[in-house]
């Protein structure tokens, strides 16, 4: 064999010791079983939209279940006969995409300017955002309530939204996210003239996907989901959101029990559509393609 031959063999690609392949393939084992325990709840929900909601009440959300007793009378229930379901539906899905946009938007700014500026008071600011985290909604749900009726803003979706805006956990996540931004970036959009807003828009956010993605996911499944304040504040049945509509459905005879369980089981899709829009940026690095080598 000559020498030019033996340069050019590729080398010889390097074996995994037994161990380590051992331990990959006992932890890929562990995930997926994880996974399946996960995903039994909604398997069983699944299949209880095929069940009468007589057949729910009386065995309960279980696969255990007579394939014979199945149909789909429920889904057809759903599509033809459902009432105002689709209404609630498309409120909450106004309330949810005003209410995660004007979050991420106005908690990305103020945890901006606690991350890139120094200004009097920064310190004192902050420490009261974190001691906002600590405090309950739950303190502070009832004297919000007095306020809203004093100032007329019930029964409006505005009050749904305006008071989150500036949310507490997203504000400490963006800032402890934009403190690894380097800050040469922002020098450097200044020399070249770039505004202090074209700096964030143009420059810092596009750095902070990830960030975007998680509180986009994260604030949207807690809209999305979001029942007492919604309940308190919303009187007109036509407002709704769709969790206080699907609670209006629990009646102690069963009547709306097929209609109830769909209904929720379909209202799994935009939160399903949302993580499966965003988590490909989960693993994304923060400054990809922001600074080159």
């Amino acid at each position: 064999m000559t020498a030019n031959a033996l340069r050019t063999r590729p080398p010889a690609r390097r074996r995994e010791p037994r161990a380590t392949r051992a331990l990959s393939v006992l932890q890929s084992t562990a995930l997926v079983v994880i996974a399946l325990v996960a995903l039994v709840p909604l398997v069983a929900i699944f299949v209880a939209t095929f069940q009468t909601g007589a057949d729910i009440m009386r065995g309960g959300i279980t696969l255990a279940v007579d394939p014979a007793t199945l149909g789909l009378d429920n889904w057809t229930m759903l599509f033809t006969d459902s009432g105002p379901y689709f209404r609630w539906f498309a409120n909450s899905l106004v309330v949810t995409v005003l209410q995660v946009v004007g979050t991420l938007l106005v908690s990305s700014f103020v945890a901006y300017g606690f991350a890139m500026y120094d200004f009097r008071g920064r310190t004192p600011l902050f420490i009261a955002v974190l001691a906002i985290m600590a405090v309950p909604f739950e303190m502070v749900m009832l004297p919000l309530y007095v306020q809203v009726n004093e100032m007329g803003l019930a029964d409006t979706y505005a009050v749904i939204v305006i008071p989150f805006l500036a949310a507490a956990v997203t504000i400490f996540f963006f800032r402890q996210y934009f403190l690894g931004v380097p800050k040469e970036i922002l020098e450097a959009g200044r020399v070249d003239g770039v505004t202090e807003f074209g700096i964030f828009f143009r420059l810092v956010l596009p750095i902070a996907r990830p960030a975007i993605a998680a509180m986009a996911i994260l604030n949207g499944m807690m809209c999305w989901n979001n029942l007492l304040w919604p309940l308190l504040v919303l009187r007109s049945s036509e407002k709704f959101t769709l969790p206080i509509g699907l609670n209006t459905l629990i009646t102690p005879y069963a009547n709306n029990y097929g209609l109830l369980i769909v209904g929720s089981f379909f209202s799994l899709i935009p939160i399903l559509v949302l993580f499966l829009a965003f988590q490909r940026f989960f693993v994304e690095g923060m400054t990809a393609g922001a600074v080159k080598g």
